[in-house]
């Protein structure tokens, strides 16, 4: 279900993914803070409409504006252990990984997760896009479930 929310004036595009993190200090006073604020931090959202009617705000986190969007709760891409890697059950990350240079890296510490926490995998995509991890982990590429929000 989509929810209508404020987005940057440069990042509102069909398709665009971000991951909300809340609140920041120069929302202070806003006068459109509550319809900005209003996505659950931490969650990963997808715009699947852009209003092309809404005008342009101004904001202080910004320098563009701001403009109304149509967001939902976006899948998560993500390497679990194989031996895991099942659509319909949940798994957790492997966990950190710091070989940031690794093709994999995105899908490792994928934004919008938390090691901590367990998803249901809606998909499985096949293999990660590495040749060889450098932790030695036998992993496959997942599309974890959209969070609700």
């Amino acid at each position: 279900m989509s929810e209508v929310t404020l987005i940057g004036t440069r990042l509102a595009e069909v398709g665009r993914e971000f991951v909300f993190h809340g609140e920041s200090s120069a929302c202070d006073g806003c006068p459109y803070r509550s319809q900005c604020l209003d996505l659950s931090p931490g969650t990963r959202y997808r715009i699947t409409d852009v209003r092309e009617n809404a005008q342009t705000l101004d904001c202080a986190v910004h320098d563009g504006g701001v403009r109304a969007v149509e967001v939902e709760p976006a899948p998560i891409p993500a390497n679990v252990p194989s031996k895991v890697a099942y659509a319909g059950s949940k798994a957790k990350l492997a966990g950190a990984c710091p070989y940031t240079d690794c093709p994999s890296h995105a899908y490792c510490v994928p934004d919008g997760a938390d090691f901590e926490a367990e998803y249901r995998i809606d998909e499985v995509l096949g293999d990660p896009p590495h040749d060889y991890c450098m932790l030695d982990r036998d992993l496959t590429l997942v599309e974890f479930a959209p969070r609700e929000s």
